[in-house]
Parts: structure tokens; sequence; C-alpha cells
């Protein structure tokens, strides 16, 4: 493999693994202050030790998500240099306000949290854990704002060969970074309630610690269903906005080669990319695609067909990535709705129990394949309509790429190892380790 393959799977590790831990710092940071607050106000000892057994998982899911995390803005040095050039003057400060701002702001409050118990009022302690998941989502608003202007652009200038900043506010408002960090944020709130409902369904099943698991279910349960449905919602008008930013985007995630109006959606389609066609195509939808994306059944769609061919995204990736994302976010919305209506009759219910054990790792899986969507239906470029990746890779060898790579897996190996260690043997031995 040459330089530029081998450094995209480099930073593809790098940022699929530093996943599995972001989204559920965003959203088990609140559900942990929500159950502080429930303990300042009612007094009552249980959301006192659901304050302190959910926040250990937060902490060890913390921890390992900063780790994983470091690298990779030294990537963008080492093995994105021309990128760097080309747009540091967008991104650098994007990140800049991240990392000194938000990031610092959310560690140091993260400190007062865990050794300020005693030593500030249980009420200023409760409020030092909502601007910890302030900070958080401040943190991931600069940082998705910085990736939503690689997949649309805005507010800039080209001069001197570079994309300079010409417009802040443009960039900080731009519309497709608003559904980008709507979206995100709607996934990691998913995610933290499949979290906290799975370990749940794991110790009602077994019938240990029932009260203090049927309230922890309960509470993450409101949160599942209202944003499993809402984020049905949301991904409708962010397919819709790919329409006009994104149209080869929207042409991969539905194998759509021809420019059509009253464009179908296929039940199952299986793409050719070598070829600029689908092989199988079964149960055609006809308009389907051009109401969702234009909310006008007779509207055109331009096909793949009409873009060159090397500016055409990987198809049956990006194709079965989408599929399988929007058919988990269907299930993750009809499980939770069945668990809305089995709410007061969870031990009756085993079944719904081991259902929920089970479903806890697919909210990751929809979230990575949200992430490969995003990230391979933008190429081929990294800055989309200004410059291609092959042209941001920096001038070095593939064989220290190649040494590099081979460290990230094994180190990530190692801390995705202890990290997911501690989290399953603190979530099983209960809250009686507190």
């Amino acid at each position: 493999m040459d330089v530029l393959m081998l450094s995209r799977l480099q930073f593809a590790v790098a940022t699929f693994f530093h996943f599995l831990f972001v989204p559920l710092t965003l959203g088990l940071s609140i559900l942990v202050a929500f159950m502080e607050t429930k303990y300042v106000r009612s007094g009552d000892e249980t959301y006192l030790k659901m304050t302190k057994f959910w926040g250990k998982l937060f902490l060890i899911n913390f921890t390992i998500g900063v780790v994983t995390g470091l690298t990779l803005e030294f990537q963008f040095g080492t093995n994105w240099s021309n990128y760097s050039m080309f747009m540091g003057d967008i991104f650098g400060s994007l990140l800049a306000i991240e990392a000194l701002g938000f990031f610092f702001l959310e560690s140091i409050l993260l400190g007062v949290w865990i050794f300020g118990w005693k030593k500030i009022s249980k009420t200023a302690h409760a409020i030092v854990m909502w601007l910890v998941a302030f900070a958080a989502t401040g943190s991931a608003v600069w940082i998705l704002t910085a990736n939503a202007w690689m997949q649309h652009p805005v507010g800039y200038v080209i001069r001197n060969g570079r994309a300079e900043l010409a417009n802040f506010a443009q960039v900080a408002l731009n519309p497709f970074a608003i559904l980008m960090l709507t979206h995100t944020l709607f996934a990691s709130y998913i995610i933290s309630a499949f979290f906290v409902m799975g370990i749940s369904a794991y110790h009602l099943i077994r019938k240990q610690h029932v009260d203090f698991f049927t309230r922890s279910f309960r509470i993450a349960l409101v949160l599942g269903l209202v944003f499993s449905f809402a984020e049905i919602v949301e991904g409708h008008m962010h397919g819709a906005d790919l329409a006009h930013s994104q149209p080869t985007k929207l042409a991969a995630l539905e194998s759509h080669w021809q420019t059509s109006k009253n464009a179908p959606i296929y039940l199952f389609a299986l793409p050719d990319d070598a070829n600029g066609k689908n092989r199988v195509e079964i149960g055609p939808i006809p308009g389907l695609l051009s109401l969702l994306a234009y909310h006008n059944m007779s509207a055109e769609v331009k096909g793949l067909a009409d873009f060159p061919a090397d500016e055409r995204p990987p198809v049956l990736i990006t194709h079965f990535a989408f599929r399988a994302m929007v058919g988990l976010g269907f299930y993750f919305a009809l499980v939770t709705l069945i668990g809305w209506l089995k709410r007061n009759s969870l031990l009756e219910s085993p079944w719904y129990l081991k259902l929920m054990l089970y479903s806890t790792p697919l909210p990751y899986i929809a979230t990575e394949l949200g992430w490969t969507v995003a990230e391979v239906g933008r190429q081929p470029w990294i800055v989309y309509g200004l410059m291609k990746t092959k042209d941001a890779v920096s001038s070095i060898a593939a064989s220290q790429v190649a040494v590099t790579l081979v460290g990230f897996i094994c180190v990530y190996g190692l801390l995705g190892a202890i990290g997911f260690y501690l989290i399953i043997k603190k979530a099983i031995k209960g809250p009686a380790a507190d």
C-alpha cells in the first residue's frame, strides 16, 4: 500500500477507536448530572448511589477517550501536512477554541467533581456536573464545526494557494455544522441510554438491586425514546440537505446512477462501482428519493453518472453503511417504544430485558457506520470541492506510516482491552462495589 492509503487507514483506526468513547461521555454526563440533581432535590440516597455508580463508569470512559484523542491532532502535522497548510487558518482556530476553551474547562470541572464530595455543597456539586456536561458538549460543537467545514466549506477566501478565514460567523453558524452536531448529539444520547439500559437489564434479569436498576432503566429509557425518534426526523433533514451540499454523497447513499425525475429508492440494490450501475435492483419505490431529497416526487435528482468517475465516492461501502445505519435507527425507536409500554413491568418481561442487554453494542455500531457514511461518502475530497485527499498527504515514506499504524493498533488494542475490562468489571459488580 502507498503512503496515502496507509495514512487514511491510520487516521481511520484512531478516529473510529476514539469515537467508541466520545458519545458516552456526552450522554452519560447528562444522565449523571440528572441523577445527582434528583438526589439534591429529594434527598433520596438511592439517587446518590446511582450518581456515584454511573459516575465511575463515566470517569473510566472519559479517561480512555482523552488518551485515544490526543494522537488525532498530531496526525494533521505528521501525515496530513499539506492539508494543514491549506486550511490551517480555519481548522486551527476551531481546534484552539475546543482545546484551550472547552476541553480544559471540562477537565478542570471534572477534577472539582471528583474531589469535591463533602468539600462543596450538594447543590454546587450537582451544578459542577451540569457544567461538565456543558463543557463536553461545547467541545463537541467545535470539533464538529471543523469537520462540517470540510464537508461544506463556507466563510473563506482562497489566497496564496490557501483557504483563509473570511467570515467566522459563517463558519460557526454553518447550516451543515448545525445538522451534523444535532445528529451526533442525538446519537450520543441514544448510546448512553442503551448503555445504562443494557447494564440495568443485566442486573434486573438476575433480580439484583431491583429498585436501583429499575430507576436507572426508566431514566435512560426516556432519553433513548425521545432521541431515537428525534434522530429519525433529524436524519431526514440531514439527508435532504445533502441534495444541495453534497449531491454525490446523496447519490451514493441510494446507489442512484442516472439523473432522473421521480427518482426511486430500491428496497435492495447491489452497486457495481467499476461499471457505474447496479448489478441488482429489487423493489423500486418510484419518486421516494425525489420526495425525501426535495419534498417533491417529480423533482430531478442528480445521478452519479453526471459526475466524473474520479469525483465519486466508493458507492458500495457508502450505500450499505447508510442502509445499516438507518435500519438500526428504526430498531432503536421500536425497542424504546416497547420499553415505554413495559416500563412498569420490567421484571415480568425477561425477554425484553435480554433484548436490551444484547442491544447494548448496537448504537456503537450505528455511530461508526454514521462516520463511515460521512467520511467515505465525502471522498475523494478531504475538503469538499476544494482539496482532494490525495493532495493532502505528507511527503513521507510509506514504511514510516506502516510502522506507526501497527503501533497504533497495538496500543489502542491494549487501551481498549483495559478500558472495556474495567467498565465491564465495574458494571457487573453493581452499586455494592461502592
